[in-house]
């Protein structure tokens, strides 16, 4: 209990403190870090850095162990994200991107050793890739490793302006395995024609690390797999348009547009996956290889509710249709606090795999002047309902995976200097028969140039 009243504490001091928010931008960051590199600033560089930090309650899965000891909660401190991106365009018709940084470094996990300590993390490259306009605005192509995916909006969202504190994971579905933290080496294409906004793309799978040398029942990524990736995601913005000039999708714009988009996408990967399959008269083992096939489709609003008083509501919907073989379940648990007790251990819960997912999240911005004169809150929820063929009870019925969010982001110059504070409900599923709800509680501080 008092490790909580220390976490709220911390957050009510940091909500007394600040600058002031107009926006998804801000007036008095203008146009941000950027060098113009000709007189009317049509070519330029530009810069951005930001951190997330995070400080944390959290209550671990049944049997968690952090450093030898058994724990039946930690609170601990980590950085979540920590990165610097810079793009440039010496002309309109190219645009040339570099983006490195590092995730997930707590003391126990995320270093040069993850599975030993959280030291010296390894800085890698996120994107950086070369982007040639074609057509005015209906067509762009690029290469490189790149953020440009499919299957949803929030399979492309931008990590710098969610509405939650984070994204659900369920969003990007291969991370880590076939991808480059969401990223693949190939081609893309984007543009816009009308109002429909597009981008498909042709990747290379990265070689995978999660699949055993040899096939389990359940299915898992196929480390034979040398077949292209597929994919691509189409959304009809029918009010305000957005900008495309870069992938990352805005999480909530503040009132400061009227968006209302509807949108699907897909990804595809040719035998992707494998399995074993027994023969239960001979017991004979029989390699079966399967396509992986992923499905999205959402909707995004964003609207102002009265300008006067600058109240805005934001509101994402996403259904999911995974097919990762018979049987996939992919547990995962974000900057897991602890070190050891099986794959649910920690904060770690069934995320992806072969099956269903709904997500929805609503967030609603209070009118300005209610906490102070420099600082805006807007409260949200967030909810997701998993159901996932491989996931079932000692009676065969499919156990559902339910998360809950509850939480509130405390906007001192919009996105660029905010705190969040985050309650979250999460199944333990160390025993699917008698499932278990783990509370979590994160506050985050996050500061973006």
């Amino acid at each position: 209990m008092k490790k909580l009243l220390l976490i709220v504490a911390a957050g009510l001091v940091l909500c007394c403190t600040g600058g002031g928010a107009l926006a998804q931008g801000s007036t008095e960051y203008g146009a941000g870090i950027k060098l113009p590199v000709n007189e009317d600033g049509t070519h330029y560089i530009r810069f951005i850095t930001w951190h997330q930090v995070w400080m944390r309650y959290n209550e671990n899965n049944s049997g968690s162990i952090r450093n030898r000891e058994l724990q039946d909660n930690t609170f601990d401190f980590g950085l979540r994200r920590s990165r610097f991106l810079t793009y440039s365009q010496i002309s309109p018709r190219f645009l040339v991107l570099l983006h490195f940084g590092i995730n997930n470094q707590n003391a126990v996990s995320g270093g040069i050793n993850p599975t030993l300590d959280g030291k010296k993390p390894q800085l890698f490259i996120h994107d950086a890739w070369t982007e040639y306009k074609i057509f005015e605005n209906y067509l762009s192509i690029g290469a490189g490793l790149h953020y440009w995916n499919g299957i949803s909006r929030m399979t492309n969202a931008s990590t710098l302006n969610f509405m939650a504190i984070d994204a659900p994971i369920i969003n990007w579905p291969t991370i880590d395995a076939i991808d480059q933290f969401a990223r693949m080496l190939g081609v893309y294409a984007k543009g816009k024609i009308g109002k429909l906004d597009y981008r498909v793309a042709v990747n290379d799978p990265f070689v995978t690390n999660t699949a055993a040398t040899e096939p389990t029942v359940a299915a898992n990524y196929n480390p034979e797999n040398n077949n292209k990736v597929y994919q691509g995601y189409f959304n009809y913005q029918f009010l305000e348009q957005e900008s495309n000039l870069l992938p990352y999708m805005v999480g909530t714009y503040l009132g400061s547009k009227r968006v209302f988009n509807i949108g699907a996408g897909f990804l595809h990967n040719t035998d992707g996956a494998w399995r074993a399959d027994i023969n239960t008269i001979t017991s004979d083992t029989t390699t079966v290889k399967s396509d992986i096939d992923l499905f999205g489709v959402d909707a995004f609003l964003d609207l102002p509710i009265n300008k006067e008083a600058g109240t805005a509501l934001t509101a994402y919907g996403v259904y999911y249709n995974y097919d990762f073989g018979r049987n996939n379940v992919r547990n995962i648990g974000i900057m897991n606090p602890a070190t050891a007790g099986g794959s649910l251990r920690g904060n770690a819960y069934p995320t992806v795999g072969t099956g269903d997912i709904g997500y929805a999240q609503v967030g609603y911005l209070l009118p300005k002047n209610l906490v102070s004169e420099k600082v805006r809150l807007q409260p949200y929820g967030a909810f997701s309902y998993g159901s996932f063929e491989g996931l079932r009870d000692s009676g065969g019925d499919k156990v559902p995976v339910k998360v809950l969010d509850i939480g509130a982001n405390i906007l001192m110059e919009a996105h660029h200097s905010k705190v969040t504070i985050n309650y979250r409900n999460r199944p333990d599923f160390t025993n699917p028969n008698n499932l278990k709800y783990r509370p979590e509680i994160t506050l985050q501080t996050m500061i973006y140039l």
